[in-house]
């Protein structure tokens, strides 16, 4: 049998291999490590390997440790299974309710095209008002949420810009492979299509034929205009992956880092939604413009039009653009009771969490026993809300007017559109990651682990942070972000204790850097959704998605040693921190 033949054939059954043969490769730990340091090793080893292959469903894969760790005795399912449903979950749970209510009601879409009106039609404005939008939604729905819905717009804005997709392709080539060839057909993601739009392009077409310009004129203004279209497209789903780093329900990573907190440090409470917030969100702003900047100057945005006007073929284009954006808006119609209603939620739901405790002032907490109120409770409150309260204006008259019409209740958010929305795969891989740092610490093995990080101690903090960060980053490209920070935070705060370093000053870093995965279209689903468009190529992401990762590692250094050194303490190694260290130093002190 050839070569080839026997290589599609284990491809075919790789996942099966991957399943049978990971626990083979393993087993050694079992025996040749300390008994229970080695059996947790296996199983956290073990769920790597099946998370990065793949060879499971994620959300299966975190259930392994309601299977494993009893029945190799390494912790009691007592124990384990409260873990995947900790007061983090349901922080998590109440962000994605009214998430669901926002898609219900049509507000995000709404939202979208004001900031696009606002922000301009020329290229470059037009992808700094998508990265913003997105990255503003992204903060409050799912990013993969986000992108699905603004790619849609994106394409419909570009048609009016540019016009036809496939025949903007075909002016990119040279006039005789025009001739003789024909260009594979790509099918772009459905747009949000309108009358104004296809005036717009039948307009386009009638000026195409009455273009005085060269072919090769004509063939690098299509060149640059496929440049800005490429732009469009990785913008956004960069920008929802940087904003869902602002608020703690943006994106799992966030949330897995407080779980982590009070399970290895109890008396950690210097992280909330308020102090979080207040230090991601100046990092996503700062991330967000040397971003802008650079997208705009690869796909040729950046130039004099910008500063200055000029009336020509392309102000022309500009203009059909900016009316199809006005006349998208104005069919939304004025904000209706619901919508209204909506923003009250959204907008109480951010200020409560923001201002429960934000350290830098006194929040609204004080007025409650110390230690009772927490994030999760403000949340599932303001959403609670939505279940009853009504979708339509009430009115005293509907109960007077006996020919009113008696049309049934609808509140804002029906519990079936809920369920809808909770993507549980995503809680339960919040709860595997919470099961596999608990097992770590009662287990020994992350202080086990440090044992072997000594070298490590003459790195200078700030080097190793770097480092540690940068190496999330990496890993993420082929990994979830959620699985990535599960396997490695524990360590990472086995380190920090190690280096005698503030844990926050290696975590915080970690955890925000294992959601800049902008490289391959693999490393998050937004970057797929956007490559299935069939407009992007691999190079293309590649190209624009390194330098992305550096400027993302720059600004993270930047921010956690300025305003997030004043913010947390960071160089100052906290009490907080010690029951861990009081565990990790007797095992060491066991260790021959």
């Amino acid at each position: 049998m050839k070569f080839a033949v026997v290589s599609k054939k284990l491809w075919c059954a790789h996942k099966v291999l991957v399943l049978l043969i990971t626990p083979l490769i393993f087993s050694p730990l079992l025996v040749t490590l300390p008994e229970k340091e080695g059996r947790c090793l296996y199983v956290v080893l073990l769920m790597a390997a099946f998370w990065c292959s793949e060879a499971l469903p994620l959300a299966v894969t975190a259930m392994l440790p309601i299977c494993l760790f009893p029945t190799l005795g390494i912790i009691p399912a007592q124990k384990i299974c409260p873990q995947y449903f900790l007061e983090t979950n349901f922080l998590f749970l109440s962000g994605l309710v009214l998430a669901s209510s926002i898609e219900e009601w049509g507000l995000h879409r709404r939202i979208a095209l004001k900031v696009l009106i606002i922000a301009g039609v020329k290229p470059a404005w037009l992808i700094l008002g998508m990265m913003m939008t997105s990255s503003f939604l992204s903060m409050w729905l799912s990013n993969t949420a986000t992108t699905a819905m603004m790619l849609p717009i994106a394409n419909a804005i570009l048609e009016s810009l540019f016009g036809d997709l496939e025949s903007l392709k075909q002016k990119c080539r040279p006039m005789e492979d025009r001739v003789n060839g024909q260009s594979t057909k790509m099918h772009p993601l459905p747009s949000v299509a309108s009358e104004k739009q296809m005036l717009s392009l039948e307009g386009l077409d009638a000026a195409n034929e009455n273009d005085m310009r060269t072919a090769e004129e004509i063939r690098s203004e299509s060149e640059y205009q496929m440049r800005v279209w490429k732009g469009f497209l990785v913008c956004i789903p960069y920008a929802a992956s940087i904003g869902g780093t602002a608020t703690l329900t943006g994106t799992a990573p966030n949330l897995i880092l407080i779980g982590q907190l009070k399970n290895n440090f109890p008396e950690c409470d210097v992280i909330n939604f308020g102090s979080w917030f207040a230090f991601a969100f100046p990092l996503m702003l700062v991330f967000l413009l040397l971003g802008w900047l650079w997208i705009a100057f690869l796909h040729g945005g950046l130039n004099r039009r910008l500063c200055f006007k000029k009336h020509d073929r392309r102000a022309e284009e500009e203009a059909q653009a900016r009316a199809l954006i006005e006349e998208d808006y104005k069919k939304l119609g004025p904000l209706n009771f619901a919508e209204g209603a909506i923003s009250f939620f959204f907008v109480l739901y951010a200020v409560l969490l923001f201002t429960r405790d934000p350290k830098f002032v006194t929040g609204w907490s004080v007025f409650f026993k110390k230690g009772y109120v927490s994030d999760a409770v403000t949340g599932v409150i303001v959403v609670s809300i939505l279940f009853f309260f009504p979708s339509q204006k009430p009115s005293l008259g509907w109960w007077l007017d006996p020919k009113a019409s008696n049309a049934p209740y609808v509140p804002l958010l029906s519990w079936k559109k809920a369920q809808e929305a909770v993507p549980w795969n995503i809680i339960l891989l919040l709860g595997g990651g919470f099961a596999m740092a608990q097992a770590c610490e009662e287990s020994g093995l992350a202080s086990w682990i440090g044992g072997y990080l000594q070298p490590l101690v003459k790195v200078p903090p700030a080097v190793a942070m770097m480092l540690i960060t940068a190496f999330v980053a990496c890993f993420t490209e082929i990994a979830s972000n959620t699985a990535t920070i599960v396997i490695f935070l524990p360590i990472i705060a086995e380190l920090a204790f190690h280096v005698s370093v503030n844990p926050l000053y290696f975590m915080i870093p970690a955890t925000i850097g294992s959601s800049y995965a902008f490289m391959l279209p693999v490393s998050t689903p937004p970057n797929s959704i956007a490559f299935a468009s069939g407009h992007l190529m691999v190079k293309d992401m590649v190209k624009t998605g390194f330098v992305m990762n550096i400027l993302g590692l720059l600004s993270i250094m930047l921010a956690i040693n300025t305003w997030g050194m004043a913010m947390f303490n960071l160089d100052t190694y906290p009490d907080w921190a010690h029951p861990l260290n009081q565990s990790a130093v007797h095992t060491l002190n066991a260790t021959p």
